[in-house]
């Protein structure tokens, strides 16, 4: 049985500011982008599906705090098919192997082309596929089609839409069942263009294990770049698979996603994702635990700044019985930034004996930030136990005079602070190398 999650669309005759592109630019790009004819036919579909979509208003519920007037869609240029991808390289440090002096599969994607594609024989041997998301449409053809979109529906939201139509690149990643990928793998997405549209799609089959690590990234610049993206991990039965997503996009970027995992019977899910850049985001962010057993757990980690605006949307939704999903959102605001954080429990009327748990803290570290955290349940079955919990305060004097009386100057005394503030999420993360990356984040932004 599918959630009834919040309606993500509305369709009508409003007005707005939109995308001008034609079905024409969409021909063109299928041309350039070199589609397989299914998904030249996939992007026609979704095109004339979203331009019968308006873009989204206040006046909806799930953007009623979010409002995207202010951006200019008609300056969007789609950067792969005007040639406006930019030059600038991946950072090395992106690059960095995450355990040990070397991955069990890397990609790197520079400016929407594929640089660097290695995956260990070792990997290889078992079956798995680690590739870009265009080339699999091509050359995995059949597993694409099989499980894309069994997780993001294709009329999830205006967003979900301009991604299926104007994807550009991505990641795909396939491990057969009972394959266990010892080594991590990973993804680095890089892009300095004008418009950058992205799909990945993680599938794990029964009794697999992995840890695939993804990666989106771009430098700041004085344009007002758009990133729209879906995210999809099928976790089959009794797998087990640990995603993690890291986006340290441009201070000016636009960031629009749609983002679900479906965990089968007896399967576990530990996703943890890091959220650092862009000017805006807008990020619905979903576990449907769809199998009996099944566990999922969400980690969240954002740190806003200057002007910065990040609303994320989270549900989890317990479609079976015997199911516990726990989710712990992290975020620190400086500045006059702002966060929104919308987040519900469902359990449907079969899920009987569930627990789940979800809870946001947010640590105000100026005057003028502010964080908006709204929680929520829905409960139809009635063996259940659920919880929420939702914290907004500033930084305590008190903590503060402390680690000062003791002899440490007051700057550092705050990022002691800040730094254990977000310890519980990082300790999540099985990479140290990320989480010493995330901690320089931390303090480059508190200073």
């Amino acid at each position: 049985m599918a959630a009834p999650v919040v309606k993500r669309v509305v369709r009508g005759a409003r007005k707005a500011a939109d995308l001008t592109l034609t079905q024409a630019d969409i021909k063109a790009l299928s041309e350039k982008m070199n589609d397989a004819a299914w998904y030249a036919a996939h992007r026609e579909k979704a095109w004339a599906m979203y331009q019968e979509t308006p873009m989204p208003t206040t006046q909806d519920e799930p953007w009623r705090r979010t409002d995207i007037r202010a951006f200019d869609w008609n300056g969007v240029a789609h950067s792969a098919l005007n040639g406006t991808n930019g030059s600038s390289k991946v950072p090395a440090h992106l690059l960095q192997p995450l355990a040990g002096d070397s991955h069990g599969g890397q990609l790197v994607i520079e400016n929407g082309v594929v640089i660097d594609h290695a995956v260990s024989d070792e990997i290889k041997a078992q079956g798995v596929i680690f590739t870009d998301f265009l080339s699999a449409t091509r050359d995995h053809a059949d597993l694409v089609q099989k499980h894309l979109e069994s997780a993001v529906k294709l009329d999830e939201g205006k967003f979900s839409m301009m991604a299926a139509a104007l994807v550009d690149q991505g990641v795909f990643v396939y491990v057969p069942a009972g394959v266990k990928v010892e080594q991590p793998l990973h993804a680095v997405t890089w892009s300095d263009g004008q418009a950058h549209f992205s799909r990945v799609l993680v599938v794990a089959e029964d009794g697999a294990e992995v840890t695939v690590v993804n990666e989106l990234s771009s430098p700041a610049t004085e344009d007002q770049p758009l990133h729209c993206g879906t995210v999809e991990t099928i976790v089959g039965n009794e797998a087990d698979v640990k995603f993690i997503s890291l986006q340290t996009l441009g201070e000016n970027v636009w960031h629009f996603t749609h983002e679900r995992s479906v965990i089968g019977k007896d399967a576990n899910l530990d996703w943890i994702f890091a959220s650092l850049g862009t000017r805006f985001t807008k990020n619905f962010t979903e576990l449907d635990l769809a199998g009996q057993g099944a566990f999922g757990r969400m980690s969240g980690f954002y740190f806003a700044e200057r002007d910065q605006f990040m609303d994320h949307d989270t549900q989890q939704n317990h479609l079976a019985p015997d199911t516990e999903s726990d989710l712990l959102f992290k975020g620190a605001l400086v500045d006059n930034s702002r966060s929104v954080w919308q987040g519900m429990i469902y359990c449907a009327k079969e899920a009987q004996r569930i627990d789940g748990f979800q809870a946001n803290r947010n640590m105000i570290l100026s005057k003028k930030a502010r964080a908006d955290s709204i929680p929520g349940l829905e409960i139809l079955a009635d063996d259940v136990a659920c919880t929420h919990a939702a914290t907004i305060g500033q930084l305590e004097d008190e903590h503060l005079f402390y680690l000062m009386s003791r002899g440490i100057p007051y700057d550092e005394a705050r990022r002691v602070i800040v730094e254990g503030f977000y310890d519980p999420i990082l300790q999540r993360i099985p990479f140290e190398g990320v989480q010493l990356r995330l901690k320089a984040f931390i303090r480059e932004k508190i200073e």
